[in-house]
């Protein structure tokens, strides 16, 4: 697999004081409200990114020890990009005091694993696959991935069948418009059925400034609060959006502001992991379910292939009442036509809906057969006895 861009946009230096106040997107996904009703205790959540500084005053005690898979050097709690370090304070900052980043889900802990290297970048998916199946081995019930590319890797794509096996929520970014790149379409693992896609929307800052948009190298207009930002790759995969832009990060010795779809996908993953935290029992199909369904509507009504479903909406997702579903929505959503025509023509039963039996037409057919040849043998057996019996006289 060519190497792999990860968008973090434009970076620039912020400082401490006010830092809370220019987290717009606290107030723009209501997230006060949202944390009375779950803040994220008991979730973990993997961090697959360039490491995560367990240092830094916003993220000090929530980062568990983790795993390095680009050299070995550190346990994942060492960041020397600065990437995976605002990501996971998107995800968990530290809300117990009145300055600094704090995350959408407080209080959930941090798996960090290092998979992009000094540049941002990976060059073999299959490191990302083998740091994706070591998350899940240890604990992860949400997964972050503000990474990818234009190829898809059959080895991720495997490692991403056995986290959905293991109801584990993976969440990744739709990837960002790159000065250069031949690919146009949402980055892979983006685009894999059962992840959640997120794009980035152009946002407004609590300082009043005008939105910065553009691509990823800094050109372009913003346009309003509530549209994409002209920098988010987005498309057919598209699951949900969030803020992307003049987000405030935190980075080892300080902070910065940032834009990209790297940045609009741990807010998501912040808000799985509210849900995972209200309700640990429920699986990774209505997790996503609740994402979904309660996003905030944009763009041509219903899901479309800009927005998707809409903006994330962390209230609803805690608090409205939505339908138990039985397969991960999103598995139809991005299935090639011909297999979705197959899941519609033969769907797959479950034991509960028939007694304990699963239905299916061969099924049916194998049943009728078994039926008609008995009665055929039980005819000519009774028959054969009949002619023993009633003998014609002599």
């Amino acid at each position: 697999m060519a190497a792999v861009v990860v968008a973090a946009g434009v970076a620039t230096p912020a400082y401490a004081d006010a830092i809370r106040d220019e987290q717009y997107q606290l107030r723009a996904l209501d997230v006060a409200t949202a944390w009375q009703s779950a803040n994220g205790a008991g979730v973990t959540v993997a961090v697959l990114d360039s490491g995560v500084d367990a240092t830094h005053p916003d993220l000090a005690g929530q980062v568990l020890p983790g795993a390095d898979f680009v050299d070995g050097s550190t346990d994942g709690r060492r960041d020397l990009v600065g990437h995976g370090t605002t990501v996971a304070a998107l995800i968990a900052g530290r809300n117990d005091k009145s300055s600094g980043v704090a995350g959408i889900a407080p209080a959930a802990k941090i798996l960090p694993v290092r998979v992009l290297d000094k540049q941002n970048k990976y060059d073999d998916a299959t490191v990302v696959a083998a740091g994706l199946r070591w998350a899940v081995d240890h604990g992860a019930t949400v997964v972050n991935m503000s990474l990818g590319g234009g190829t898809r890797s059959e080895a991720l794509a495997e490692a991403l069948t056995y986290a959905a096996q293991r109801d584990v929520v993976v969440i990744a970014c739709t990837g960002n418009v790159t000065a250069g790149a031949n690919y146009t379409e949402v980055w892979y693992p983006a685009r894999e059925p059962g992840v959640v896609a997120v794009a980035g929307l152009v946002g407004t800052p609590a300082s009043g400034a005008p939105a910065t948009g553009g691509t990823a190298a800094g050109g372009g207009s913003g346009g309003g609060a509530d549209a994409l930002w002209t920098g988010s790759l987005t498309g057919p995969p598209t699951v949900l959006t969030a803020p992307a832009v003049n987000l405030i990060g935190a980075r080892p010795g300080g902070y910065w502001r940032v834009q990209g779809t790297s940045f609009a996908a741990p807010l998501v993953a912040g808000v799985a992991a509210l849900v995972r935290s209200r309700w640990p029992s429920l699986d990774t199909a209505n997790v996503i379910n609740r994402l979904i369904r309660t996003a905030r509507d944009l763009g041509p009504p219903g899901r479309d292939d800009r927005y998707g479903y809409g903006e994330i909406n962390p209230v609803g997702a805690l608090t409205a009442s939505v339908p138990v579903i039985r397969r991960n929505p999103l598995v139809a959503l991005k299935e090639p036509p011909a297999v979705q025509r197959f899941s519609e023509r033969v769907p797959p039963a479950r034991a509960s809906d028939t007694g304990g039996v699963w239905v299916t037409p061969l099924r049916v057919m194998f049943s009728a057969a078994v039926g008609l040849a008995t009665f055929t043998l039980m005819l000519v057996a009774g028959l054969v006895a009949a002619r023993r019996f009633i003998r014609p006289r002599a």
